[in-house]
């Protein structure tokens, strides 16, 4: 694999949540653009607070309120640059790894009454296709030697140390849940055993 991606560009990224170097990977395994906004020295480091962010053009750039992903993004760039190093990797896999067109199709699904599960597995995908391959190597380039995750996902605790990744801890990453996707919070704790502990719906 390290021979498929490479660190081409590292550039300082200014940002409302801090100062940031984005890394830009050129990769030939699935030709997509993953980049990884990095703070402070984290080579040799252990410990090191990272999020590992799956796009979601809806949520990330629209704001859309039918997930909790941009809000996830924002509150793991702000914990990162409040902690002083840390890294994002935001890798490109739309959808849980179904892709933008097949997400808005499954959003229609889900205004028809499926929740996000199956509204997947009815266009012939699994609840959740997304992989980390990508992600172990970026963490493997900078030269982390252990990380704490900022996820509420059990799998990707096991899906990134079944990669060789030592993951020393975990940091919640939980947001405010609303009427708009109070629904899709409860399907992740319910069905995909996302570690939620309150996905009732709190005032604005």
């Amino acid at each position: 694999m390290k021979q498929q991606l490479e660190d081409l560009v590292q550039t300082p990224i200014p940002t409302q949540h801090g100062e940031f170097i984005l890394h830009y990977y050129s990769n030939t395994l699935d030709d997509k653009e993953h980049i990884a906004l990095v703070k402070g020295e984290v080579a040799g480091k252990e410990n090191v607070p990272v999020r590992i962010h799956s796009e979601c053009f809806t949520g990330d750039v629209l704001g859309s309120r039918r997930c909790d992903c941009g809000e996830q993004l924002a509150m793991a760039m702000q914990f990162i640059n409040d902690a002083g190093f840390g890294v994002v990797i935001y890798l490109r896999q739309e959808g849980r790894g179904i892709g933008l067109l097949k997400k808005l199709q499954a959003y229609n699904l889900q205004d028809q009454g499926m929740d996000t599960v199956d509204a997947n597995i009815h266009l012939g995908y699994l609840a959740d296709e997304r992989e980390y391959d990508v992600a172990a190597w970026i963490l493997e380039s900078l030269g982390i030697k252990s990380v704490e995750l900022m996820t509420n996902n059990p799998k990707k605790i096991e899906a990134l140390t079944n990669l060789g990744i030592q993951v020393a801890g975990r940091i919640p990453i939980e947001v405010v849940a609303h009427d708009d996707n109070v629904g899709y919070l409860k399907t992740k704790a319910k069905r995909m055993a996302h570690l939620l502990f309150d996905t009732k719906k709190k005032s604005d």
